[in-house]
């Protein structure tokens, strides 16, 4: 969502399109920090872009309000944190309970933590 997004960032991925934008009040599951209604971008492109796309989130979101994104590609689940990128084999659980793990510390409230695999 584009709430967070680091201000001055500017995530450009090549390949990259934007296939749906919604606004969305989800005052009852943000923290205090986090704003009450989200910007939701879903977009799509080519599996040989999915490192660069997670690198470049991983430089653009904000540190201090406990934010990520995360998309699949193939059989993997990447999870992207400002400054880290989980990705695993979807069901792999160690892989997941450690990006789990890590959103945790990073101030991601347990409700939030909730992508599928």
């Amino acid at each position: 969502m584009t709430e967070s997004l680091r201000v001055g960032a500017d995530l450009r991925v090549p390949a990259l399109r934007v296939v749906r934008v919604g606004r969305h009040d989800v005052s009852g599951s943000t923290t205090s920090a986090q704003p009450g209604i989200w910007t939701f971008l879903d977009f799509e492109g080519p599996d040989e872009v999915a490192d660069e796309l997670a690198a470049a989130l991983a430089q653009s979101l904000a540190g201090d309000q406990g934010w990520y994104a995360d998309f699949e590609v193939g059989a993997d689940h990447v999870v992207v944190f400002p400054g880290r990128v989980f990705r695993y084999a979807k069901g792999d659980r160690a892989g997941r309970d450690a990006a789990v793990a890590y959103g945790r510390t990073a101030g991601v409230p347990e409700h939030q933590l909730d992508w599928g695999d």
